[in-house]
């Protein structure tokens, strides 16, 4: 079975959420699903082309003839509606991180000690970033629903959560390695 093109469903739902640009999908996937998808241009162009070739997306006017934006058309939905009902496939882990670190007794320990830290530090700024969201989201955003907010506080949720142990992890592994 060939394996589905799952960029073409975060576009389809962002664009079922509001029309928008190559630039505000982007930055929707850079702000919003960041924590567990992220997509890149030389993804997202050649992915709404292909969607605008099958019909499932199409542009509108713009007030500039330089940005296109676009729309989900009724057989988008309709495809992406069928794609959500589908039980999710599992994906495998892939962690640069965690592969220097199943190899690391090469290095020296002082080394292995900063990585980790360093990567602890990612993690503090992500949990950072993420309690942003959260703090927003309780403040309210006056473009997101309530009915939507559950469902944006969910994964960000699991995000916040999964940092969190992510650091409990990297204080455990720093004090065995010190010790």
């Amino acid at each position: 079975m060939a394996i589905k093109n799952k960029t073409r469903y975060a576009i389809l739902g962002i664009l079922s959420i509001h029309s928008g640009t190559g630039y505000d999908i982007k930055k929707y996937c850079d702000t919003v699903i960041s924590n567990f998808w992220n997509e890149n241009f030389g993804h997202i162009y050649p992915v709404l082309n292909q969607l605008l070739s099958e019909g499932l997306i199409q542009t509108e006017d713009s007030s500039s003839p330089r940005k296109k934006v676009y729309t989900i058309t009724t057989t988008g939905r309709e495809e992406f509606l069928k794609w959500l009902a589908e039980p999710p496939v599992q994906q495998p882990v892939r962690s640069e991180f965690m592969l220097k670190l199943t190899f690391a007794s090469n290095l020296p320990r002082p080394e292995v000690v900063k990585m980790i830290t360093e990567y602890k530090q990612q993690q503090l700024n992500r949990l950072k970033e993420y309690q942003a969201v959260a703090d927003s989201l309780e403040i309210g955003i006056k473009e997101v629903t309530p009915v939507r907010e559950l469902y944006l506080y969910a994964p960000l949720r699991y995000g916040i959560i999964n940092a969190q142990a992510v650091l409990s992890w990297c204080d455990e592994i720093l004090e065995l390695l010190v010790s």
